[in-house]
């Protein structure tokens, strides 16, 4: 089996970057593996320090099969970071794996993602996989197919990466022609459509939507877990895309995650209906209003 290359983007958050490499060194397959750094440069003085910081510990970084550093000279942002360090590699590769800097890894995550890029890479109907469960749901197999695309700790491969589209706007334009944003968004249950178009307003640059919608507009799916492989560390301020509280915590399993074939390559419409369930039960206005009063009481005023 050929191992996929590891994408670590990585940027101002020295304990982050140090604790997802610690994290990615206890996999099974590391010392087997290909890991490429992308660090971006700093947004503003403020950050100078911080960015090289983060430099001098990937410098110092080993245990890996090898290990490229790639440099950026002035600041890309995440976006056009992840979009062309994931275009780049994986027309190299064939494959990638692609982490940011607040992933902690399960010890089996890459023996999980590469067994599933080798099972479905001749699968054309399954075109990215996730290793993070937030959902907590006991429900959930521990594998499934869905038709969404989750951004903590994914893959995928050069033929499924071809059809990412960075337009927003016109993937926000098909998505209403064909009456889909209701399906998009969960049943209404999740402001994807929102998140999109607020991409192509500028007010906010995700390429995780871009990608969610040219998948789901192309009807290929997400081999999702039930069990989580990762936890997202970002959720203290730090981070982009990331503020206060709670909502997406995840528990690290640790044991070996079963991967069996699945067939027929069908959505799991429970899974998708567990989905509905957690997204109406945590992102109802009562939902937000309770979790804003107890942030701000406890005096956390992020968003």
């Amino acid at each position: 089996m050929m191992l996929a290359p590891i994408l670590l983007f990585v940027y101002n958050r020295p304990a982050h970057a140090k604790r997802a490499i610690e994290a990615l060194l206890h996999n099974t397959l590391a010392a087997e593996s290909e890991l490429f750094i992308y660090s971006d440069a700093a947004r503003s003085p403020e950050d100078c320090k911080s960015v090289n910081e983060v430099r001098s510990f990937i410098h110092s970084v080993n245990g890996f099969k090898k290990v490229h550093i790639i440099e950026r000279e002035k600041n890309y942002g995440l976006a056009r970071s992840i979009i062309d360090g994931v275009t780049t590699q994986v027309n190299a590769y064939g494959r990638t794996i692609v982490l940011e800097d607040d992933l902690v890894t399960a010890p089996y995550f890459l023996q999980f993602m590469n067994s599933a890029l080798e099972m479905y890479k001749d699968e054309p109907r399954i075109g990215h996989i996730q290793a993070c469960d937030f959902t907590q749901d006991p429900s959930l197999p521990d594998t499934f197919l869905i038709k969404w695309t989750g951004s903590w700790g994914w893959a995928t491969w050069d033929r499924a990466w071809k059809y990412f589209n960075p337009d927003g706007k016109a993937l926000l334009n098909e998505l209403e022609k064909r009456k889909l944003t209701y399906t998009f968004d969960f049943n209404g249950k999740y402001g994807y459509t929102r998140m999109l178009r607020r991409q192509t307003e500028g007010k906010n640059n995700s390429w995780a939507i871009r990608w969610n919608a040219s998948l789901f507009l192309k009807d290929i799916l997400s081999l999702n877990v039930g069990k989580s492989l990762i936890q997202n560390n970002g959720f203290d301020g730090s981070g982009t895309n990331c503020g206060g509280g709670n909502l997406y915590a995840s528990n690290l399993y640790m044991k070996e995650l079963p991967l069996v074939p699945i067939t027929p390559v069908v959505e799991n419409l429970q899974a998708r209906q567990a989905y509905v369930n957690y997204y109406a039960r945590t992102n109802s206005f009562m939902a937000k209003a309770i979790r804003r009063i107890k942030r701000t009481l406890k005096g956390d005023f992020r968003a």
